[in-house]
């Protein structure tokens, strides 16, 4: 079946977020700081688009290079390549939108052959971070719209799109996709969500979909 497939990055597509690997060159309790808000953010405790600023500004100062160290770092999620191997066969796409950074996500996408991303970005001033992210911020309502647009883009209807998310700003995508998976979801997604996969593998997500039936046009 061709589909649109939609996933997002940070603790998803790859098991690492990558806002606390960039807050690690500021030191351990920037570190920690920014891993309690980004908790509290994804368990839907906090708005995404203020906790996402008050993260960044923790973040003034690093050099940019240190992106570069975490783009190599990051670890995919087993199974990842086997899926868009396997959309990509049956002439389908596979996009990841993310909370995080183009910076990170860009070079990930075109190790792995994706199709489309969308993110932040980060401002960058003199080879140094300025702590904001420049231009709109990615949240919930940003990755329902590139599923919508994406699907709309390639012709394919929203009941063959599949959404792939842990947390509480991938509820919308999830909740309009014809398949929305909460992967090692958060305790609010699982509960707003039918369709569950509790292993860090998405060769799991692959099974789902080629289980299913095909949806009407």
């Amino acid at each position: 079946m061709r589909r649109v497939v939609v996933t997002d990055v940070d603790s998803t597509l790859i098991r690492d977020e990558v806002i606390e690997l960039i807050a690690d060159a500021v030191g351990p309790d920037a570190r920690a700081h920014v891993e309690a808000v980004t908790t509290r953010a994804m368990r839907g405790e906090l708005d995404f688009a203020a906790s996402l600023v008050e993260r960044v500004r923790m973040l003034e100062g690093v050099p940019v290079s240190v992106l570069d160290d975490v783009a190599r770092s990051v670890t995919v999620t087993d199974g990842v390549q086997e899926l868009v191997d396997a959309v990509h066969a049956a002439g389908g796409i596979v996009g990841a939108v993310s909370g995080g950074f183009h910076e990170v996500l860009d070079p990930l996408a075109e190790r792995l052959g994706l199709d489309r991303t969308l993110a932040n970005r980060l401002g960058v001033d003199r080879g140094l971070l300025t702590g904001e992210v420049v231009g709109p911020i990615i949240d919930a309502v940003a990755k329902r719209e590139a599923l919508h647009r994406w699907a709309g883009e390639h012709g394919v209807p929203l009941s063959a799109t599949v959404a792939i998310g842990d947390g509480a700003n991938d509820l919308l995508m999830l909740e309009d996709a014809g398949i929305g998976v909460a992967f090692c979801a958060k305790p609010l997604v699982r509960e707003r969500t039918s369709v569950h996969v509790d292993e860090p593998d998405f060769r799991h997500v692959l099974a789902l979909l080629q289980e299913s039936r095909e949806p009407a046009a």
